[in-house]
């Protein structure tokens, strides 16, 4: 890691996408798209203010479409530029029980192992118990070590009554759950 987690959390700062991210907003969907991951959560052909429009309501769980909860979509910022993305959900569902939990998170490939990532998952976890949530969940597919280095650095313990699931078929990476004090 080429700085410390202290001071990856010292510089990093958590902020609502703007209006004028829609450049940087394609560009780190790009960098992620070969690791098959969605940088945004921004659909193909949503106009960018529409989109922000969406992420407010969202967060102020205003209008959900079927299946989703509150939720909050922070753009992850050091020295101003954008390093990665955290998507905080409010409360769980069915769903994100098994796969996704309260937090999902990304780092963009050219930032890696920097301590962004445990920084954004500190700072998530922040955000959750402000809003009176805890213990908070955190899942993660078993062949991705450095997010599950992450976990555990900010206190991720494996739930011990959670069979590994394979959400996506046998034959994929099982997804583990963790819970956070």
């Amino acid at each position: 890691m080429a700085s410390s987690d202290a001071s990856s959390d010292d510089a990093l700062v958590l902020r609502a996408p703007r209006p004028s991210d829609e450049p940087v907003a394609r560009a780190a969907q790009s960098a992620l798209a070969p690791d098959g991951f969605d940088f945004g959560l921004w659909p193909a052909g949503e106009p960018w203010l529409a989109y922000l429009d969406r992420l407010d309501r969202e967060q102020r769980g205003v209008d959900l479409p079927p299946g989703r909860v509150p939720m909050t979509f922070l753009y992850a910022e050091v020295g101003g530029r954008v390093v990665g993305r955290t998507s905080i959900r409010h409360m769980l569902n069915d769903t994100l029980c098994v796969e996704g939990g309260h937090v999902g998170y990304a780092v963009l490939p050219g930032e890696r192992r920097r301590g962004y990532a445990t920084a954004i998952l500190r700072r998530s976890i922040e955000l959750l118990r402000a809003r009176g949530v805890g213990p908070v969940l955190v899942t993660c597919r078993e062949d991705n070590p450095g997010s599950l280095a992450v976990i555990t650095r900010c206190g991720g313990r494996p739930d011990p009554g959670w069979p590994a699931s394979r959400p996506h078929g046998a034959g994929r990476p099982a997804t583990l759950r963790f819970w956070i004090g």
